[in-house]
């Protein structure tokens, strides 16, 4: 490879219909950190629609670079992973650190802007837009310092790795993890870059979301005991939910570190019935439970269908023989715990001067790559409490934070680094 193509900048193609590259540059910035950025954030990845074009936009910008990316896709093929690798100065590929985003965003309907969501905005010293805070700016800034990174001597490889879905449950990421595995590829460690204020998060808990289908038996209103209310079940069973949720309120276990110290559960949605005069046959409810990771989900979810299966349902086949209960799991993503001895949390530790316990309710990928054994940690730009939000914005001054922690995150990984 040429000299010129060894030094060449990173550069996302330029927008020739947006007011995204109008962004004005700010001081502490590089230009081309906040130009990824925007660039990102202009492209419309909620989670409904394909994440495609993304995707291949940084795998044609990395290939221009000499980085192969590996794409993933899910069943849809409209929808991938991206997973690429600035290897050592030796050419070692295995090993090293992740650095992990999602390119989905939450739907923007129903809220007010004022601003085109996918038209990032500055105003007062913020980036405004939907994914700045989650989690685009994370991954812009990462995405703008592939060629400081390729310039150093890294004594250890540096992993993009880029997900669909994180949004709608992590239902993207797994399909990148199990390849990597299959490939044999270990990363040691694992930042995603979730919104903390910079700080590190070093534990969230599990998200388990499931769908349930009460089956009972339709009759005239008129002639209620020839039929099975469905809807009356599953109120009972949605108490019973709620019963769960006051007891572990109430008994634990807790955990102070969180601001939620235990774990959470609630029914989200439910529909059921067709007319006012007629019993309903059929019910469906959505609920959830966000455990501590000390705690075993399935083991949650196991006192849910037991009395759903046990108790209710005999009740309900007393009343008519082909009634149901059926549960389907819509989402699952496991919580995260990382150890203070493992090296990716004493680096982060070191890289931010931040030494706090600090342990968050959301949910992140980084369960994900623990669980296969790839330590990981969370810590990236913005606060959460404007994710999700209209008006959703990124302090610049966050961003800049970012952009120095990664900076010296890649001296870190640099040959002749100090531990």
């Amino acid at each position: 490879m040429s000299q010129a193509a060894e030094t060449a900048p990173l550069s996302p193609p330029s927008s020739s219909s947006g007011p995204a590259s109008a962004l004005p540059a700010h001081s502490e910035l590089s230009p081309l950190g906040l130009t990824w950025v925007q660039r990102l954030v202009s492209i419309d990845t909620t989670s409904r629609t394909p994440n495609l074009g993304l995707i291949e936009m940084v795998r044609d910008a990395l290939a221009e670079q000499g980085i192969v990316s590996t794409l993933t896709h899910d069943h849809r093929g409209q929808w991938a992973n991206l997973f690429a690798t600035i290897p050592a100065h030796d050419g070692q590929t295995n090993g090293g650190v992740v650095l992990s985003g999602h390119t989905d965003v939450v739907p923007v309907d129903g809220q007010a802007w004022d601003s085109d969501p996918f038209k990032p905005e500055v105003r007062d010293g913020r980036l405004y837009g939907r994914g700045t805070c989650d989690m685009k700016g994370f991954i812009g800034m990462a995405l703008g310092l592939v060629p400081e990174m390729r310039a150093a001597k890294l004594a250890k490889p540096i992993h993009l790795a880029l997900s669909f879905d994180e949004e709608i449950g992590c239902a993207g990421a797994p399909y990148m993890i199990d390849e990597l595995m299959a490939r044999g590829l270990k990363p040691e460690g694992c930042i995603v870059g979730e919104p903390t204020n910079m700080r590190p998060i070093v534990a969230h808990k599990g998200i388990n979301a499931y769908r349930c289908c009460v089956s009972g038996h339709a009759a005239h209103s008129s002639l209620t005991p020839k039929g099975l209310n469905a809807i009356e079940y599953a109120a009972r069973l949605i108490c019973h939910i709620r019963d769960l949720a006051d007891a572990m309120r109430r008994e634990g276990p807790f955990d102070e570190h969180y601001d939620v110290p235990f774990t959470t559960a609630q029914t989200s949605t439910i529909e059921g019935g067709n007319a006012i005069n007629t019993v309903p046959a059929q019910c469906r409810f959505a609920f959830e439970f966000r455990n501590l990771p000390t705690l075993d989900p399935e083991a949650i979810f196991a006192r849910i269908e037991r009395y759903a299966h046990e108790t209710l349902l005999p009740q309900m086949r007393r009343e008519h023989p082909g009634a149901a209960i059926e549960f389907t799991k819509i989402a699952s993503a496991p919580g995260l715990d990382a150890s203070e001895q493992a090296a990716i949390t004493a680096l982060v530790r070191a890289l931010t001067g931040n030494r706090e316990t600090r342990k968050v309710a959301y949910g992140t990928e980084a369960g994900l790559f623990a669980r296969v054994g790839v330590p990981s940690i969370v810590c990236g730009p913005g606060d959460i409490e404007q994710a999700h939000k209209p008006n959703e914005y990124v302090e610049l001054a966050q961003l800049s934070a970012c952009e120095a922690f990664l900076r010296k995150f890649i001296r870190s990984m640099s040959v002749g680094a100090q531990a």
